[in-house]
């Protein structure tokens, strides 16, 4: 996808999302005068109630002092009280013959009636069919789970911009600071144009490599001596970087490779401190809410407090963990691990390993020895050698992704701390250089903050304030 249709397709979806938010303002204006309307209803009903409980003390008051006068005018004999309590025994008598008939007649009906309903009942079971309301509702209710399953997916693609947006900030930032400074002397093509554009770039760790193709391949196609504005000569750089990007990513697989039966093995690689524990604690977090059964292998037996890290994070994850002992043989743990994997059918293992031995040759011996026991056990493990890169190190990445990328087969890589650096440009001198796809980034701390890089998002986030389209 070119860059234009990336960034349209953004403008798109922030347009949707505007359109949205306005919609739900509109409805909340609308509920918020219901309930308003509702309320000043309410209030007006219970003052008409409290005027009509004040004035019904007044009467109670008046009819009371009738009642108390009355005992004081009249002289009431036993004669008449006599007669009025035999008048009571009367009437209630009376009232308990019709009583009795009452309830002789109605226990009577539902004798003879009550076969008919019943036999009327259960035709209607039988023969009725479901009521239409009820299928309605039905279908009613499987396009509100599918209007929520859009919901869901909408929400998703909002959250993935909004933490490629705030993880390359400083990146965008630094870039668009350059880039404006560039601009601000520009009058012409010449020479002198190409030599601040290659300045800007290597400034901007996109890599001389890269700098110098992009500045080789806009002299010869000339695209800028079109470009009136400063607005055009920012649109053509940035277009040129990102069709080089893409070509340089053609055949590139961003999706990590699963076993097709039994445990996915995946090793990391990497200097001490760029965040290899942290980021299989972040990935087992990750892969464990998605459902699967993970492992974690602490074959960093040489750095202190490593194995001590990484159990910490199987604790928080609730995963399981294979440890050995400190200065141990870490190829023992990984054999003991692979085992755990095969005979209680993990889904994923995760493998940490050492950033540091005594020397350079001593760590790839053992690197080599781990991935020659997981082979013998599972032969197309590992599946995936991730190398775990700081992106606050910039070019010093790079550097390190030669260097194991000459020892090791390494087939990814997963770029840390993207959100605390303006380097993010290391990105697109990875691809250009040693052609490895980025496969996650680290856009913050939180654990969720650990993205599968996507191309188009990470374009979006680092040029976004730097490009206009129609």
């Amino acid at each position: 996808m070119g860059l234009f249709d990336i960034f349209r397709r953004h403008k798109k979806h922030e347009d949707k999302q505007e359109e949205r938010s306005q919609q739900e303002e509109k409805e909340q204006k609308v509920a918020d005068a219901h309930v308003d309307s509702e309320v000043a209803t309410t209030s007006q009903s219970a003052s008409s109630e409290s005027e009509a409980q004040e004035e019904a003390p007044e009467v109670d008051q008046d009819s009371s002092t009738t009642t108390e006068a009355q005992p004081q005018n009249e002289e009431v004999s036993d004669d008449s009280l006599s007669g009025s309590s035999s008048s009571v025994e009367q009437n209630a008598e009376s009232a308990s013959t019709i009583e009795e008939e009452t309830v002789t007649s109605q226990n009577d009906e539902p004798e003879e009636e009550a076969p008919t309903t019943k036999s009327s009942s259960q035709v209607a079971e039988v023969s009725t069919p479901a009521p239409e309301s009820e299928v309605n509702g039905d279908v009613q209710e499987e396009a509100e789970e599918s209007a929520a399953a859009s919901d869901d997916e909408t929400v998703d693609e909002e959250s993935t911009a909004a933490k490629y947006d705030q993880g390359l900030e400083k990146s965008r930032t630094g870039f668009g600071a350059r880039l404006n400074r560039f601009l601000a002397n520009f009058r012409h093509v010449d020479e002198d144009f190409f030599d601040d554009l290659e300045d800007l770039l290597i400034e901007s760790d996109v890599g001389y490599d890269m700098a110098m193709k992009l500045s080789d391949e806009l002299r010869e196609e000339v695209k800028l001596q079109n470009a009136k504005s400063k607005q055009e000569v920012s649109n053509v750089i940035i277009e040129k970087m990102v069709e080089l990007y893409d070509r340089a990513g053609k055949d590139e697989k961003s999706d990590l490779n699963f076993a097709k039966e039994g445990p996915t093995v995946i090793m990391f690689v990497g200097v001490n401190g760029a965040g290899k524990t942290t980021t299989i604690g972040k990935m087992a977090a990750l892969f464990k809410s998605q459902g699967k059964k993970v492992l974690l292998a602490a074959a960093d037996t040489f750095r202190a407090g490593a194995t001590e890290q990484l159990d910490v994070w199987a604790k928080r994850d609730g995963v399981d963990i294979v440890t050995g002992p400190e200065n141990g043989d870490p190829a023992a743990v990984v054999f003991d691990a692979v085992q755990k994997a095969k005979k209680e059918n993990y889904d994923i293992l995760f493998v940490d390993t050492a950033g540091r031995l005594q020397n350079k040759v001593n760590l790839m011996k053992e690197l080599a020895k781990m991935k020659r026991i997981l082979t013998r056990e599972i032969p197309d493990a590992p599946h995936e050698v991730l190398l775990v890169l700081d992106a606050t190190t910039g070019q010093n990445a790079l550097n390190q992704a030669k260097l194991f990328k000459e020892s090791t087969d390494v087939t990814g890589i997963v770029l840390t701390k993207l959100d605390g650096t303006a380097r993010g440009g290391i990105v697109l001198a990875i691809r250009n250089e040693l052609h490895l796809p980025v496969k996650y980034v680290g856009l913050g701390e939180k654990v969720n903050d650990l993205q599968k890089f996507d191309a188009s998002e990470f374009v979006y986030g680092l040029f976004k304030d730097l490009v206009e389209v129609d």
